[in-house]
This record gives C-alpha cells, sequence and structure tokens, in this order.
C-alpha cells in the first residue's frame, strides 16, 4: 500500500504545472539591466515556461556589461545574453563561446541625425563630427556606410561620447552618432522633443546580423537543459507576438521603474524584431558577417561556424 501511494503521488506530481519536483538550475547573466531587449527571457519565467521545461533559471544582471560571455567561458556561469558581432570578436581572439539561441534577429544599430537638422544624407557628414562610444565595431560599421557614399572615416571627426549618445547630439556636440539603438535612442529623442532621422546600417553595405543572441561555453552545447531553455524561449516569444498587452504588463510586474513610456514605446518596436526561431541558425548569414569582419579587419580569419555557431536538435 505504501509503494502504490507513493507511485500515486510521483505520478500526479508529474502531472501538475509547478510542483515541488526538483528542477534544473541554469544561471543566464544579461548583457545589461532588464529593458525591452529581454522580453522573451522574463516572459519565459514570469508565465512559467521555464518551470515547463523543469528549469529553474537564475537571471543575473551583470555589474560590468563585458564580464558575462568571460566569465561563461570560465565555466562560472551557463549561459550568457550577448551579441554577434562581439562573439566572432571574442571567439577570434580565443574564447571558447559557443552561439545557441538568438533573442534579437536584426541589428538594432544605426546612425543617427536630428531630424531637423543640415544632415539630409550621409554624404552630407564630410566634416562632421560623429559620436561614438566604443571603438572597434562602431568604427568598422560606420567606416562601411561611409564608403557605400565615397568617404571614409578620415572624412569625418570621430569624438568618444561614453554612451551619452542622445544628449550629445541634441546638445549639438555632434552632428551625428553611431551605435544608437533604433528601438531606445530613437525614442528617447522623440519624447523630449528632438526627434530624430536614423540610417540603417543593414541598408548601408552592413551584412544582416542577429543583435542579441545567447552564448554558452564551447563544449557545453550538448546539455539537454539547453534546448530546454530555447523551447521556453520559443513559447515565451510567440506568447508576446499573440498577446503584446498582457506580455508588457506581465514584464513591468517585476519592477515598476519599467513602466515608463521609453519602455513602452521600446517595447512596441522590440516586438517585430524577436527571433520567432530562437534556435534556429542561419548558416549562410553568419559565415556572410564572419568574412565581413574579416574583410574589415576586425578579425583575422573565418573559423568553422561549427565552432562557435549550432542549431541544437529538437527535443
Amino acid at each position: 500500500m505504501k509503494k502504490l501511494i507513493a507511485i500515486l503521488g510521483l505520478a500526479a506530481a508529474l502531472a501538475v504545472p509547478g510542483t515541488a519536483l526538483a528542477q534544473e538550475k541554469l544561471t543566464l547573466l544579461l548583457d545589461w539591466f532588464i529593458n525591452p531587449d529581454h522580453g522573451p527571457i522574463i516572459i519565459a519565467r514570469e508565465k512559467g515556461f521555464f518551470a515547463e521545461q523543469g528549469l529553474d533559471v537564475e537571471i543575473v544582471e551583470p555589474a560590468d556589461p563585458s564580464a558575462p560571455p568571460k566569465l561563461v567561458a570560465a565555466g562560472q556561469a551557463d549561459l550568457a545574453v550577448s551579441y554577434q558581432p562581439q562573439t566572432h570578436v571574442q571567439v577570434a581572439e580565443g574564447l571558447p563561446l559557443m552561439r545557441i539561441a538568438t533573442i534579437v534577429a536584426t541589428p538594432l544599430n544605426t546612425l543617427v541625425v536630428l531630424q531637423d537638422g543640415d544632415i539630409k544624407t550621409i554624404s552630407d557628414l564630410k566634416g562632421k563630427k560623429v559620436g561614438v562610444s566604443l571603438g572597434g565595431f562602431e568604427d568598422i560599421l560606420l567606416g562601411t556606410m561611409l564608403r557605400k557614399h565615397g568617404m571614409d572615416l578620415s572624412d569625418v571627426e570621430l569624438v568618444n561620447v561614453n554612451f551619452s549618445l542622445s544628449p550629445s547630439l541634441i546638445s549639438g556636440q555632434v552632428d551625428a552618432v553611431i551605435g544608437a539603438y533604433r528601438n531606445f535612442e530613437l525614442n528617447q529623442m522623440d519624447i523630449v522633443g528632438h526627434p530624430g532621422r536614423a540610417f540603417y546600417v543593414e541598408e548601408e553595405g552592413v551584412p544582416l546580423y542577429d543583435e542579441l543572441i545567447i552564448v554558452a561555453k564551447a563544449g557545453t552545447e550538448g546539455n539537454p537543459n539547453y534546448r530546454k531553455f530555447i523551447n521556453a524561449l520559443e513559447k515565451a516569444t510567440s506568447y508576446i507576438i499573440n498577446h503584446p498587452d498582457e506580455s508588457w504588463k506581465a514584464f513591468t510586474s517585476t519592477d515598476p521603474k519599467l513602466d515608463d513610456e521609453l519602455n513602452s514605446r521600446a517595447w512596441r518596436d522590440t516586438i517585430p524584431r524577436f527571433a520567432l526561431r530562437p534556435g534556429a541558425l542561419d548558416t549562410a548569414r553568419y559565415t556572410a558577417f564572419a568574412r565581413f569582419l574579416k574583410d574589415t579587419g576586425l578579425i583575422d580569419t573565418v573559423p568553422e561556424l561549427s565552432t562557435y555557431a549550432v542549431e541544437l536538435p529538437a527535443q
């Protein structure tokens, strides 16, 4: 009789979501503080999609945004939110990283000018000041866009604005900024009454790439919990698409500070950019982008795709 009761209790636990059965723990390091770019991750947690997959996912906001991929590569966390361009560079530098999923499947980077300013085309930037936050990839983006219009980086003056992109543009410190996110800075500028105009990198010579991705330590991609994590992300993304308002309420319920006009606008603008199939890997696109980075001198060689990006099998 005791054995029968135990069996019935186990069966009941398996049949009811959210029961006390032990869940597999995963640690996910974000790239920045929680914002609408992380929508599928937060919704997967808040709607119980991670729990349905038997996962207990600890979501950690980093003290140092540059640290998460390095910590994952060192085996100090399971997964990290990162960026496709950054991953190419870090893999080339020897970090053992593997892309396993995509969160935001299009570039967010733009070149932004004031809508009512003197810059109407990229050609108008000749002799002007362009604000940058980070060297390296932003220089590559800007240089590629300028070359399409018969110029190069020597034709503009680069100004380090230390992540103060919108304020430096609005104040007139610079004439344009590179690295502004189309879902945030454009909304931020509009809210304060200084609307901007964006030039989209993928329309100006830069190959398409994924903005936000999930990376694991290379060699650990066989962990079955990673596929479960991806399944939960996919279900969360579908839920966001089908129920944008309900998703927004669930997202902002986690922190009242998220419920403001900027995040609300960013949520609206980010939804179309979430990867509907986060586990899918566009091999041709990744290879083309790696070649672009090599051609522009950011990496020395194009490694085998299988060494840094994978599409995990379904389960």
